[in-house]
């Protein structure tokens, strides 16, 4: 199985991002959001932040949001419509069908991305939408945790990233590893 993580490796740019401004686009109330969206996002960039601070300090913050799933789903497919040029073309060439995307973008964005490109795995940050409530943050060290809650046998061949500190334990127990810079990949394991 090869293994990749999506935010600026085989997305070009950090979806999440991405998502929060187009959707900022169609719901002005998301502009007292923004703020803390922002500042959360940087803070984790730098790796100023555990997962668990995260969760405790920002996620209320942002959980109504999810609650409106109904929205979320046609903003969703839309968001997909105009932001599919920026998968990367490396990935359509090496494609398998076993592949795995571990990422912390949210599921309920990633399920209709990866249907397109065909990638029928994919583990992200969940969230109970009929509550709003964020159920696991998927980075860094809970990355490897939902890996093996998902295949506890799981053997990973190559795995693909743009950061090699946040995802550390991955490139660990892979037999190969890559960094993605841009359209770059350099093998580092």
């Amino acid at each position: 199985m090869n293994v990749y993580d999506f935010d600026n490796t085989i997305y070009d740019g950090e979806s999440c991002k991405d998502m929060f401004f187009y959707l900022l686009k169609k719901d002005l109330s998301l502009l007292k959001l923004a703020p803390v969206v922002l500042y959360a996002f940087a803070k984790y960039k730098r790796g100023k932040i555990t997962i668990e601070k995260a969760i405790e300090k920002y996620a209320p913050k942002i959980e109504n949001y999810f609650q409106k799933k109904s929205y979320l789903l046609t903003d969703t497919v839309e968001f997909w419509d105009r932001h599919m040029q920026k998968i990367k073309g490396f990935y359509s060439v090496q494609q398998r069908p076993d592949d795995l995307i571990l990422t912390a973008t949210p599921e309920i964005f990633m399920e209709e991305v990866c249907k397109r490109m065909g990638v029928k795995n994919y583990i992200g940050t969940t969230v109970d939408t009929d509550v709003g409530k964020i159920t696991r943050i998927c980075l860094r060290e809970n990355k490897i945790k939902a890996f093996f809650e998902n295949y506890p046998d799981g053997k990973i061949e190559s795995f693909y990233t743009d950061s090699p500190k946040n995802d550390f334990p991955l490139i660990e127990i892979a037999e190969n590893a890559y960094v993605v810079k841009g359209n770059k990949i350099e093998k580092i394991k």
